[in-house]
């Protein structure tokens, strides 16, 4: 770890890409308390694409998980230490002719938070 600075990311996916070589990672699944407690402190660096913004709008909704919004998604580099909080969603249509979701949409899908850690 470098200089014991530890950062935290919120993301909808885990991509290849986001790791530095090879590591280890650990999964655990995370409540949306949890997740919502750190986003209210202001640790979770979002890595989310500006147009799922009706996802974070849902996701605020729902649990009320407010995640800020970046203009462009930021290019991720996981080192040891760091982790990710992945929000999964399943149920929830593709948006292609309207930019929001009801809610009978988002009360019938299903959400899950899983925290990914790179420990070695």
């Amino acid at each position: 770890m470098r200089n014991n600075e530890i950062r935290y990311f919120f993301g909808f996916a885990l991509a290849d890409s986001m790791f530095a070589g090879d590591v280890i990672i650990e999964r655990k699944e995370v409540t949306p308390e949890a997740v919502r407690a750190m986003a209210e402190t202001g640790v979770l660096n979002p890595c989310i694409n500006p147009s799922h913004a009706a996802t974070i709008a849902a996701m605020r909704d729902r649990f009320g998980i407010d995640i800020p919004i970046p203009e462009a998604p930021p290019k991720v580099e996981l080192r040891v230490g760091d982790t990710l909080i992945v929000m999964g969603v399943r149920g929830l249509p593709r948006l292609t002719d309207r930019h929001e979701y009801t809610e009978e949409e988002v009360a019938s899908a299903t959400f899950s938070f899983a925290e990914y850690r790179v420990v070695e």
